[in-house]
């Protein structure tokens, strides 16, 4: 049986990326044009290496192939569907502002379907009482559909912060844009459930190909899940203080709560369940009576 890499291993490239991606984003509003569209740019390849990166140093190069193979490779497929024919999403095209494509999609776009799929697939096993030492949250069929649920709920309603931000930004635009969700004009409700389609056909397929490391969580996925968390609070924050989108804020804000709130109070001190690579490997030694 493989053990577990230990915690530091994992969780100190995963924190320095962090930081470096969260300057980033900090860096983001006070942008314009082409810097802009650049830092976007170099923004995701920082969250589609941190993803990749904490999958392969958790669980193995598995973990990491069937992560890219599905999310990276299933999301430039979705998209180059999307493109060609207008479903699932509906009917779209990209500007040239985010750099080289391929039919008719920019080869960035893939990566950031893998950078958010990864940490919404940990809250939700975290979610769903897989810690190794802890409780269940239901065995079996039940626990699977509700990590399935959540894992998609936890990337698709980040789209509710994305889309709107890159329309406005001139990224991508829609042909039709009707009907729309009240607040956010300029992408249809086809967009969101296109989403939810292939989130859910994502998450479906990456505990079966990626096999049980995947299946429990421990404190070596922290940062992965700090990363989820400043995701929801950062991007309400840029869309109503920042950027001028009220209403994707609260939309974002709505949809990611139902992953990210429960989330946060799973990692409040006294609730975190300690896993294989965080516990000491010394025996106890007990105290003479």
């Amino acid at each position: 049986m493989t053990r577990p890499a230990p915690a530091t291993r994992v969780t100190r490239p995963a924190w320095a990326l962090l930081a470096v991606l969260v300057l980033a984003q900090i860096c983001y509003p006070l942008t314009t044009g082409e810097t802009r569209a650049r830092l976007t740019v170099a923004t995701v390849v920082l969250g589609y290496l941190l993803s990749v990166s904490h999958a392969l140093l958790s669980r193995g190069p598995r973990t990491a192939a069937v992560l890219v193979a599905v999310a990276t490779g299933g999301g430039f497929a979705i998209e180059a569907l999307g493109v060609a024919t207008g479903f699932p999403f509906g009917s779209y095209d990209y500007s040239g502002q985010l750099g080289p494509k391929l039919a008719g999609v920019p080869l960035v776009i893939p990566l950031a379907w893998t950078w958010m799929a990864w940490p919404a697939w940990l809250a939700a096993v975290r979610l769903t009482g897989g810690a190794p030492t802890g409780g269940s949250a239901g065995t079996g069929v039940g626990r699977t559909l509700r990590r399935i649920t959540l894992a998609t709920l936890g990337l698709a309603t980040w789209d509710l912060f994305l889309d709107p931000q890159m329309v406005a930004e001139g990224y991508w635009v829609w042909r039709d844009a009707t009907p729309a969700l009240p607040g956010l004009p300029g992408i249809p409700v086809s967009n969101y459930l296109g989403w939810l389609l292939f989130a859910v056909l994502m998450m479906s397929a990456l505990r079966p190909l990626a096999g049980p490391a995947v299946a429990t969580t421990d404190g070596r996925d922290d940062p992965m899940l700090a990363l989820y968390l400043w995701t929801c609070a950062s991007s309400v924050l840029a869309h109503a203080v920042f950027l001028g989108l009220p209403a994707s804020a609260l939309w974002g804000a709505a949809g990611m709560a139902v992953t990210a709130v429960p989330l946060a109070v799973t990692l409040l001190p006294g609730r975190r369940r300690p896993g294989p690579a965080d516990r000491n490997p010394r025996p106890r030694v007990d105290a003479p009576a």
